[in-house]
């Protein structure tokens, strides 16, 4: 078994009881520094890589991504989930194709979400949405990679907070073979447990993206996986501007006192 092997038996095994977060990092550095920090697995996030490269989320392509997971696979030794979008693609022949180029990086894991883009109908149809999972599922199978594939319905994310239609496409897309299912933006508790009990015993990951609950909380109500997005990010530009805005605005330097020595947390 080779070391990617050992990180995607590794990162199954992590979905296979109790809870863990699986922060999202933007670059090798922040990779490195949450792996130093002893989190077992962790999670590429789409707007984080945008904002390194100058462009807003919708902006990067498909080989800015790949080119992405192998730099942040090969940062680090824990099993790292690739946030790619909806496959940048809509036919399900075409999502294949690119999840078997993502399943080549060396990932543990790999989602694939049902946004359209189209403000009007912000959803993929459903029956479309069900066949491009089913041919993730069909790409991971014949790369003989085991990758975890996590099945995404955005309707919270999109404006089509519907819950009865987020549980009915996630049950769907556990059928199709999603191994773990996702519904970004979901942040009442009761939204939560019924996704939690609809889809068991496949795992739920929950996005926290603001303070509504706690790994403890989010674990009692059945949750496996949590993610953070790109709110780390955020949480690093927002440390960023308010510096730059101080030395901008006023000419002095109160945010450059008891910084981290960067250079320790990352030294081998």
């Amino acid at each position: 078994m080779d070391r990617n092997d050992d990180r995607t038996a590794a990162f199954h095994h992590l979905h296979s009881s109790g809870c863990f977060v699986m922060p999202n990092p933007w670059d090798a550095g922040s990779a490195r520094a949450l792996e130093q920090l002893g989190f077992r697995a962790l999670a590429t996030t789409s707007a984080g890589l945008a904002w390194t490269l100058g462009r807003a989320d919708t902006q990067v392509t498909r080989d800015h991504v790949l080119d992405h997971l192998r730099l942040i696979v090969g940062a680090v030794t824990v099993p790292v989930n690739a946030d790619f979008e909806g496959g940048y693609a809509v036919e399900p022949a075409d999502v294949a194709a690119n999840v078997s180029m993502a399943a080549d990086t060396g990932i543990a894991g790999l989602s694939i979400e049902d946004a359209s883009g189209d403000e009007a109908y912000p959803l993929l149809d459903f029956d479309l949405a069900v066949r491009r999972v089913a041919a993730a599922r069909g790409a991971i199978d014949r790369s003989g990679t085991d990758i975890l594939l996590t099945g995404r319905s955005e309707g919270f994310v999109c404006g089509r907070p519907d819950i009865e239609e987020t549980i009915r496409r996630l049950v769907a897309y556990a059928e199709a073979g999603a191994d773990c299912l996702y519904a970004p933006r979901i942040d009442q508790l009761e939204h939560v447990s019924a996704i939690v009990a609809a889809v068991s015993p496949r795992p739920v990951n929950l996005l926290i993206n603001a303070p509504f609950i706690t790994v403890a909380e989010a674990a009692e109500l059945g949750v496996r996986r949590i993610s953070v997005g790109g709110t780390l990010a955020r949480t690093a530009w927002d440390g960023f501007l308010r510096a730059a805005r101080e030395i901008a605005d006023t000419g002095t330097f109160s945010h450059f006192e008891r910084l981290p020595d960067v250079n320790a947390l990352l030294s081998d």
